[in-house]
């Protein structure tokens, strides 16, 4: 019984320790660069501290600080870590990047030398002996040959093996303080290896001049995804799985939820970077700050950081920044919560009993493929449509559409689609966030659709369109029908400003402040559209009479404090309109 007591005490003990280190690197993560490396020297304990980093944030940390600046750090930093940079940092999506390879490994040897040499001749052997292959020449003197006629700019220390970096070693674009960086890295690791172990340097030399470079690249590749694939770093071509959609009812619950209890000798560091700039404006954090176990959490914390990873791995430039990791962040936590939203409405369950419950249930990573499903499922019905449209047939330009609904389809159209947030945010795009943004996405899609639907039944000769006017739906629509009230021909031809003016004047309710258009004339329209179309008012009214709405609206916005006499065509865009 005692020893149950005593075990216990030791494993809340452990568990306080843990909080304790995962508070201190949440706030050390959270500072500004230096404020950061002093607050981490100036620990009771720093290598442990530095050591109880997930690996992911301690790199960040030092991208933070700058590498040259967190030499202290790196030194500090284990074996694990040390391995984890160099396969983030010295790849570029399945090859090995030397002049990486040059960087990363010349900070390793600055920050702690002797131990740098013996991990990288016991630990990175083959990585060494591959830099060494593409960067020196090795020279073998026979007992009876002249050093001269080896050549010119030759290294020897025992007068048997020469070697020289070659300047046919470098790329044609490589400036000269990457060759001095470079000349530096490989003179101090080849004088580090002649003096530890003499026998050992003429070995590591014979056999880099002997690296089979394909064969050394896919072996160290093959290992490198071994490594980070529980991570989420995963090769790009399995990565991208994470946007293959699954359906509500494909979901697959988990057999066993998380581990209630963890065991002391299966810690591993958990990443708290990752959740520290998630917010609470979504669905899934909410559901994630509910949860008060440390176990689970810190489960579902690696679990969610491991889905970000995956998304890292899809990116087409490495994610080093606070700013790039917090966008990826985001992205994650908007999907999730799309996916959240999806459960509760099939569950028809309140949102503040179920959401946790969820989170705990189903994988994160299957719940990330259901919610893009159904931002996926939106851009494949925008292409679809697009690829049978009328505008499509006419072979119209996407800007035809004008800035609101070009916005909404071109953020569908591209690989990675994003949500049109152009009036709120000013920042034109971001990520899905929830189903709000689907459904307005959807709305304002169904719109175009209903435009394209209506123009297809219309008369109209895109022919004639002036190649010097920018044509959009809106402007095409209320210039015809300008032109029909005006009696004149219908042709999408510009309208003169003389002939134009009465029908302006007559659009106005005078009697309202802010200006407004007159009822009658939204009606004249509506008629207009259902006899040029052949669809009824009640038909058009419901497919397009908010869009019709949103226009006028426009209209009054733009126009409705202008003066009948001070009209330029050059300023209208809602009327084609000519100088007289």
């Amino acid at each position: 019984m005692n020893d149950k007591i005593d075990d216990m005490e030791q494993w809340n003990a452990h568990l306080k320790r843990l909080k304790k280190l995962a508070d201190e690197r949440k706030q050390i993560l959270a500072l500004e660069g230096m404020q950061a490396l002093d607050a981490i020297l100036d620990h009771p304990q720093p290598n442990a501290l530095i050591h109880s980093f997930a690996e992911e944030d301690l790199l960040f940390l030092i991208h933070h600080i700058g590498p040259e600046d967190s030499l202290d750090i790196i030194a500090m930093a284990s074996d694990r870590q040390w391995e984890f940079i160099l396969d983030i940092e010295t790849w570029r999506k399945d090859r090995i990047n030397l002049n990486a390879v040059t960087e990363w490994l010349g900070l390793l040897l600055k920050a702690a030398p002797e131990r740098f040499i013996h991990w990288a001749t016991t630990e990175k052997l083959s990585l060494l002996e591959y830099l060494l292959f593409h960067s020196i020449e090795v020279l073998v003197r026979e007992h009876d040959q002249d050093p001269s006629e080896l050549g010119e700019g030759l290294t020897t220390y025992d007068d048997v093996f020469y070697f020289r970096i070659p300047e046919t070693k470098y790329a044609e674009d490589a400036d000269t303080d990457f060759k001095e960086q470079h000349q530096e890295l490989l003179n101090r690791i080849i004088d580090h290896l002649a003096k530890i172990d003499h026998v050992f340097y003429q070995q590591t030399l014979l056999r880099s001049a002997n690296v089979i470079s394909a064969e050394s690249e896919e072996e160290a590749f093959r290992l490198r995804n071994f490594r980070l694939a529980e991570k989420g770093f995963v090769p790009f071509h399995e990565a991208v799985g994470v946007f293959q959609p699954i359906s509500v009812d494909h979901l697959k619950k988990r057999k066993k939820i998380v581990a209630l209890q963890l065991e002391p000798e299966s810690f591993v560091p958990m990443p708290v970077n990752h959740t520290s700039m998630m917010g609470e404006d979504n669905l899934f954090s909410k559901a994630l700050g509910k949860i008060t176990d440390f176990n689970i959490l810190q489960q579902l914390q690696t679990e969610f950081a491991g889905v970000c990873n995956q998304l890292i791995a899809t990116e087409p430039n490495p994610v080093r920044t606070r700013d790039e990791l917090k966008a990826i962040v985001k992205k994650a936590c908007g999907i999730i919560s799309i996916s959240l939203e999806n459960l509760l409405l099939k569950n028809n369950a309140a949102a503040d009993v179920m959401t946790e419950e969820y989170i705990m249930t189903y994988p994160l990573i299957d719940l990330f493929r259901n919610g893009y499903g159904e931002v996926a499922g939106l851009r494949q019905e925008t292409k679809t449509w697009q690829e049978n449209s009328w505008v499509s047939e006419k072979k119209l330009p996407l800007s035809f559409w004008g800035e609101r609904l070009v916005g909404v389809i071109g953020g569908l159209l591209i690989n990675r689609p994003k949500f049109y947030d152009a009036p709120p945010s000013g920042n034109l795009y971001r990520e899905f966030a929830c189903m709000a943004d689907i459904d307005i996405t959807r709305s304002i899609l169904k719109q175009a659709m209903a435009y394209d639907n209506l123009l297809s039944t219309m008369a109209i000769p895109t022919k004639n369109f002036s190649k010097d006017r920018f044509i959009t739906c809106e402007n095409l629509l209320m210039t015809l029908w300008t032109r029909h009230c005006l009696g004149l021909s219908p042709e999408m031809k510009p309208i003169p400003v003389s002939v134009f003016r009465p029908f302006f004047t007559d659009l106005w309710d005078q009697g309202k402040t802010p200006p407004a258009i007159k009822e009658p004339k939204k009606t004249e329209l509506l008629q207009w559209l259902a006899s040029e179309s052949g669809l009824s008012n009640k038909k058009i009214s419901q497919d397009i009479g908010n869009a019709l709405e949103l226009l006028f609206d426009d209209i009054a916005k733009d126009y409705g404090t202008i003066q009948p006499e001070d009209i330029d065509p050059r300023f209208v865009t809602m009327f084609l309109l000519v100088q007289d």
